[in-house]
């Protein structure tokens, strides 16, 4: 009926969330919602870095404190919901099977279980992991002493850039003959000579890999025993070790002996050999299409919705996986009952497929369209102008045009933090073309361009041709031969028959094994290019109206129509009526409160550019000369602030700090996360801590925040009562049962003040009675309306979830009158109908003659206890004495 997230780490542990499951229980919460509890890396603020499926995470509490809270569920009449990570692993030694792989290379029992290129383009780098974890060039690195082997008990570790690293055992005879000698040891001698003797099978020779592995184990422990037996045995390979480590090119040696390759951090972006999710070297790609792999990375999972302690699991990033269908179909056999999501990243027109076996999407859709719904389309012309007026004629010329900016991001990643990507693929396409009589003379160089320009024009994360179902459909079809008309449009120096053979290879008119392959890789490679060339990137470069910048969001549109949120409604009811509805999560740019005030500046879209020319004239005095002409901070990272600060207002100076760094470093047109321009970002840090400190621009900007607040509460509490009453299934971000104007994470993981919460909560139901409504009003400022709006929905689809389920109606309600264009109305099934505004600044309160058409029969609003009639109802009665209305018919047995 209802999710709401929670974020677990060290200080929201288990126990804490079964502290508030009462609350949560009383606000009308179905199920809680939990970001991943598997064991993660240490320290980790999110649990997307799952070192271990085995267990249940030691910072969380563990198991113990994992079966205390679900008992705890059990006990309130709660479910419990799960966010799952199939797609990636973290790296590090808490990771035994990377560990395992480290050491043993293609040897290791556990080298099928990740997504890794043993055989790369570069030769030096084949059988080999690249590990770009050192500050600097490799050989000064290790003149400089930065690399050590170390002993640690009976093991040997290579120690560097605070990272600690497994021996390969083939590479051991140089260390232990030598500390043989020494110690006199023949045992030793033996030891040496059958580490060296160990076989080097690959991972398909499984049979052969364990028999490996069985006389490893044996080996070491044998090492351990001598260590205890024969004395001067430690102290001999320490001398061993002394020595190899003051010999240069002995160390160098021998770590060219191991199974990984050190290199300087920033060789990652070019060379390496693993799929990583997005760009993030420390998360490297699951296998999870190979059974054995699924199997042991879910048991503890599947063990849970099996016992009944889950109902449900949200997918994570379905669109890195390599067959995300085959992988949808398995995890729904194992677990037939369950309601399951996938964090599906759905574009403009785009819906996801009627063919995956889950309930639906985790809601960026539905966030996208409530805002889309809320904004005025001329006035986001009017804000262009705005915009490109602000920035200045010569400045903003390239800031007219999102879908060009976005490309060219897309583009700019592809050369930069995904160019090891680019380079598998166009490998691979190398291999096709010389196979090929006709296309063998494309040289390496076009391929990787034409490859380039194909991803940037695809105008969705991803498509979903299986090759080993011989599957494709017509929209993926489409979508294929959209990117690749464009390629060719905008590389006319590159040869159009080059796009169109990437184009038959894409659509399976050209087949093949290496085809195939080919067509797998490319479509988990244009996931990444989108999100971290738009969502990452774009979204921070292109600042119009910066609420529209979401994820799955197209910043250049002005806006939905309110006939095209009842369509998209109506289609999400026929297909996925339990996805999920969301305003906020984990990943979101801006709170949904933070979206909803913006989204007034499209209707005062003059008095907003007046205001920050106004404001630039009064902050003038506090930027600086930047070297060679201009000033720091540049006219888009003002306007993105002027627009951050009404947006969540009040911000204080290190959160304002905070956000803005961030999001000039992803913009990475002034300053990026690996080549921070220091003199950029302590000019901007210097102009927000003066600009708050000067209180005749403050003074206005809590003016202009004064104009727009209530026409922001009102939007919050629109796309409010319409996430909980549009097809699917409503969940609440933590803390945002009130108003939460945070910003982008980690600000929008900050603590969560429940006590306040809990207190507020009380106090609202005891404000129950015919004057509740215009209470709850009186405490606006508290964020009690949007509490008071939340309880009475959910209340609702508590008492009656066949109101809201998958065989529920979705029915536009018919409006009449001058300002029609302002309401959204629309019943669900005959019982319940919500009645909402859009556009009030622009509306300021004077509705007219405008009505909406409600059935025949009485009807209650459970938000003010009224009573009315069916029929024409005009807006000024059902909005009388709250903002939004939420309607349900008497002669329903409520």
């Amino acid at each position: 009926m209802s999710t709401y997230r929670l974020q677990l780490n060290k200080d929201f542990t288990f126990d804490d969330a079964a502290g508030i499951a009462g609350y949560l229980r009383e606000l009308g919460i179905s199920h809680v919602y939990c970001s991943p509890y598997l064991q993660a890396a240490p320290g980790s603020a999110h649990g997307y870095d799952v070192v271990s499926h085995q267990q249940v995470n030691e910072e969380l509490g563990g198991a113990k404190a994992h079966a205390r809270f679900s008992v705890r569920l059990r006990e309130l009449g709660m479910g419990q919901v799960l966010d799952v990570v199939p797609n990636h692993m973290s790296l590090g030694k808490e990771n035994r099977y990377w560990w395992d792989v480290l050491e043993n290379g293609q040897s290791s029992r556990y080298a099928s279980f990740f997504d890794i290129d043993w055989q790369p383009q570069e030769e030096r780098l084949r059988d080999k992991v690249l590990m770009p974890i050192l500050a600097d060039q490799y050989g000064r690195v290790l003149k400089a002493g930065g690399i050590k082997v170390l002993r640690v008990g009976h093991k040997l570790h290579v120690e560097t850039a605070g990272n600690s690293l497994p021996v390969a055992p083939q590479s051991l005879p140089v260390i232990l003959s030598r500390a043989a000698e020494y110690a006199r040891s023949n045992t030793l001698n033996f030891l040496a000579a059958s580490f060296g003797r160990l076989p080097a099978p690959g991972y398909e020779e499984r049979r052969t890999v364990l028999a490996r592995h069985r006389d490893k184990v044996v080996l070491y422990t044998l090492l351990e025993r001598l260590f205890a037996e024969e004395t001067g045995v430690c102290e001999a390979i320490d001398r061993s070790l002394a020595e190899l480590n003051g010999n240069l090119d002995a160390l160098d040696d021998f770590l060219n002996q191991q199974n990984y390759r050190l290199s300087y951090w920033k060789t990652a972006g070019q060379q390496l050999a693993y799929r990583r999710f997005f760009d993030v070297n420390t998360l490297v790609g699951l296998r999870v299409e190979r059974e054995h792999v699924f199997e042991e990375s879910h048991a503890l999972v599947l063990e849970w919705l099996r016992g009944g302690v889950l109902d449900g699991v949200r997918v994570d990033h379905p669109d890195g996986l390599r067959d995300p269908l085959e992988y949808l179909k398995r995890l729904r056999d194992h677990a037939p009952e369950a309601w399951i999501v996938g964090e599906k990243i759905l574009e403009p027109g785009e819906f996801l497929r009627e063919s995956w076996p889950i309930q639906g999407t985790t809601g960026y859709d539905f966030m996208n369209m409530a805002a889309g719904v809320l904004v005025w389309p001329q006035g986001m012309s009017e804000l262009s102008s705005v915009y490109q007026t602000f920035l200045g004629t010569d400045y903003a010329a390239g800031f007219d045009d999102f879908h060009a900016i976005a490309h060219n991001k897309k583009i700019d990643v592809m050369q930069e933090r995904l160019g090891s990507d680019v380079n598998q693929v166009t490998s691979m396409f190398v291999e096709i073309c010389e196979a090929s009589r006709d296309r063998r003379d494309y040289t390496r160089t076009d391929i990787r361009r034409a490859i380039r320009e194909v991803a940037a024009c695809f105008p969705v994360y991803r498509t979903y041709v299986a090759p080993s179902r011989n599957e494709i459909t017509e929209e993926d079809r489409a979508y294929i031969g959209q990117a690749t008309e464009c390629a060719k449009q905008n590389r006319q120096d590159i040869d159009s028959d080059l796009f169109e053979f990437l184009r038959d290879v894409l659509t399976m008119t050209v087949t093949g094994k290496r085809e195939s392959e080919f067509l797998l890789r490319f479509q988990q490679f244009t996931g990444p290019v989108m999100a971290k060339g738009v969502e990452d990137t774009a979204f921070y470069c292109y600042n119009r109206l910066s609420a529209m910048n979401e994820v799955g969001g197209d910043p250049g549109r002005n806006g939905v129509s309110v006939a095209e949120f009842h369509e998209y409604c109506a289609k999400v009811q026929a297909t996925h009526p339990l996805t999920m509805t969301a305003l906020a999560t984990h990943d979101t740019k801006r709170s949904g409160d933070v979206r909803a005030r913006l989204l007034v500046l499209s209707e005062m879209a003059g008095r907003f550019g007046s205001a920050i020319n106004r404001w630039s004239r009064i902050n003038s005095g506090f930027l600086r000369s930047r070297p060679g002409g201009g000033a720091m901070p540049d006219r888009n990272t003002e306007y993105l602030y002027y627009q951050t600060l009404i947006g969540a207002w009040p911000l204080p100076v290190e959160r304002a700090q905070s956000y803005m760094l961030k999001a000039v470093r992803e913009a990475r047109q002034q300053t990026s996360w690996t080549a921070n321009n220091r003199e950029f970002e302590e000019a901007l840090e210097s102009f927000i801590a003066k600009t708050l400190d000067h209180a005749p621009f403050v003074r206005e900007l809590e003016q202009f925040v004064e104009r727009v607040k209530d026409a922001g509460r009102v939007n919050s509490l629109a796309q409010t009562l319409m996430k909980h009453t549009a097809p699917g299934v409503p969940d609440l971000y933590q803390g945002t049962e009130v108003w939460d104007l945070s910003l982008v994470d980690p600000d929008n993981r900050r603590p969560v003040d429940y006590e306040r919460r809990r207190r507020l909560f009380e106090e609202m139901k005891n404000m129950m009675g015919d004057d509740a409504a215009t209470r709850v009003m009186e405490r606006a400022d508290d964020g009690m309306p949007k509490m008071w709006t939340i309880y009475h929905a959910l209340q609702l689809r508590r008492e009656h979830p066949e109101w809201f389920g998958a065989d529920a109606q979705y029915t536009p309600l018919e409006v009449a009158g001058a300002r029609r264009d302002h309401v959204i109305a629309y019943l669900r099934g005959d019982a319940v109908a919500t009645i909402v505004p859009r556009l009030t600044s622009r509306l300021m309160r004077a509705w007219r003659d405008t009505v909406v058409a409600l059935p025949e029969g009485r009807w209650t609003n459970r938000l003010t206890g009224d009573r009315i009639a069916g029929g024409r109802v005009t807006m000024k009665t059902l909005l009388k004495e709250f903002p939004v209305a939420l309607l349900v018919k008497e002669t329903v047995d409520v």
